[in-house]
């Protein structure tokens, strides 16, 4: 996947897409999957509601 379907650009602003690890900051995203969203550098995981 390119960088650029993480981010969404319009006029002067830029808006993330997917969420941030808590854990390893910014510029860390969670992968989305069916049931829950997940870090690939710390295995992070949150479950979807």
């Amino acid at each position: 996947m390119a960088v650029h379907n993480y981010y969404e650009v319009s006029d002067n602003s830029i808006k993330r897409l997917r969420q941030s690890c808590p854990r390893c900051g910014d510029g860390f995203f969670l992968a989305e999957h069916k049931d829950r969203l997940t870090c690939g550098k710390c295995n992070y995981t949150e479950f979807k509601k």
